[in-house]
């Protein structure tokens, strides 16, 4: 298969919806040799901020001079996104020869064809890491945690973000039980870094921790960060302290995040790595996290923020509040059907002048119409229909004075088919 084919052949897999559960992925990495027992790993669960986290994690290894991997998702534009090494996407020509692998050895061990997109690909990304002889590989939880498919490693540390209602068909209805989902991933005697603050969560992950006697590290009692203004990060460790950091990620709540990470390479320290205070502060420095808060300067001025669940939108909409002054703002929003769209648009849509609605090509996209009716209610200006993200885009960069702002969000999906129409500006 050349790239294309590949491509194609992935994301049919995506047929079989979420299938959670670990015997798949136990099958699959069986076959190629279990690679995830030959790596060193970070684990990070929770409900928003993996990603930042593990992006920062990751360029502080990488500019203490380790090959690091990193394994997130969703992509935003490209695939290879989902799989880096040193911030270098996996190149297309591996991606076919890893892809042809696994169905060949999956075709020579008859294993059933019900694997899903995210057990193939966590099975590549692990196959990948290993061969290509990282010295610590950084994986994301795609959904939950307990039976997610990178449940699979044995991590040096596991992160949990922090923990609130999302997915809550197939994760509980309750925080709680969501918490029980997320704390699936505490392995026994694996130290635990958590930004979770409400108090039945806490409880929950305690217990777990307790259970598996694994030490627990929560921020505000063994750590803390603070915004000292200006982009500038303050932390307090264990054992590390730091003033007047700079952070490259844009947002006040980007400043948690960063505690969360330098609370984990505390634990990763005290487990044999070394960094300098050089390189912590320019990993801290150089991360980018496209997509999330990012800035494409222009008239108007555009923000990309994938903000997908209502804390999310609420973080967004904090921001916009507190460090954005625009006279007018456009509002372009497409979001998934399984997303609460009434709590996302409620924080969001009040503070826009126009808001226009799209619907971004994925068969689990919110109906536009559907979408700008539950818009309307919250609306104090206009709320237009325009389905296809490239008419969106060029409407609403037309229609928003030059001296406005036009926020992009909902979602991933919706930010990236936007990034994607800007890359050759973006990326050059």
């Amino acid at each position: 298969m050349d790239y294309q084919d590949t491509l194609r052949y992935l994301f049919s897999l995506e047929r079989f919806g979420m299938v959670f559960g670990l015997e798949n992925i136990t099958r699959l990495t069986h076959v190629l040799g279990n690679p995830q027992e030959k790596l060193k790993t970070v684990h990070i669960a929770g409900t928003n901020g993996k990603g930042s986290v593990a992006c920062l994690i990751a360029s502080v290894f990488h500019k203490a001079g380790y090959r690091v991997g990193l394994y997130t998702s969703p992509h935003l534009i490209s695939f290879t996104e989902r799989i880096t090494i040193n911030g270098f996407p996996i190149a297309w020509g591996e991606v076919v020869r890893l892809t042809d692998l696994l169905r060949e050895r999956v075709r020579d061990h008859s294993i059933p064809e019900t694997y899903t997109f995210f057990d193939f690909t966590t099975a590549m990304a692990l196959y990948y890491f290993a061969h290509q002889g990282v010295d610590l590989a950084v994986m994301e939880v795609g959904l939950g945690g307990r039976l997610d498919s990178t449940n699979i490693i044995r991590p040096l540390v596991t992160v949990i973000t922090n923990v609130s209602l999302e997915h809550t068909q197939v994760l509980g209805d309750t925080l709680e039980a969501i918490a029980w989902e997320k704390a699936g991933v505490i392995k026994t005697r694996v130290p635990v870094v958590s930004g979770a603050v409400q108090p039945d969560v806490v409880a929950c992950i305690e217990k777990i921790c307790h259970d598996h006697e694994a030490p627990l590290y929560l921020r505000g009692r063994d750590f803390d960060g603070g915004d000292k203004g200006s982009g500038l990060l303050s932390f307090r460790g264990r054992r590390w302290g730091m003033e007047n950091v700079t952070l490259g990620l844009a947002g006040r709540f980007q400043m948690t995040n960063a505690a969360l990470s330098l609370a984990a390479l505390e634990v990763l320290e005290e487990g044999g790595y070394r960094f300098g205070r050089d390189a912590i502060c320019r990993g801290l420095a150089e991360a980018r996290w496209p997509g999330r808060l990012e800035i494409i300067p222009g008239t108007p001025t555009l923000l990309l923020d994938g903000a997908h669940n209502p804390a999310a939108a609420a973080t967004l909409r904090g921001v916009l509040l507190e460090d954005f002054d625009y006279p007018y703002v456009t509002l372009m929003v497409g979001i998934m059907e399984d997303k609460d769209a009434d709590a996302i648009l409620r924080e969001l849509v009040p503070l826009a002048d126009n808001v226009v609605v799209i619907q971004p090509r994925m068969a689990r996209a919110k109906p536009a119409e559907a979408l700008a009716m539950v818009a309307r209610r919250y609306a104090r200006g206009k709320v237009e229909v325009i389905p296809a993200s490239d008419e969106a885009l060029t409407y609403v960069q037309t229609h928003t004075p030059k001296n406005g702002l036009v926020v992009v969000t909902g979602s991933l999906f919706t930010v990236g088919e936007v990034r994607a129409q800007l890359a050759g500006s973006i990326d050059g």
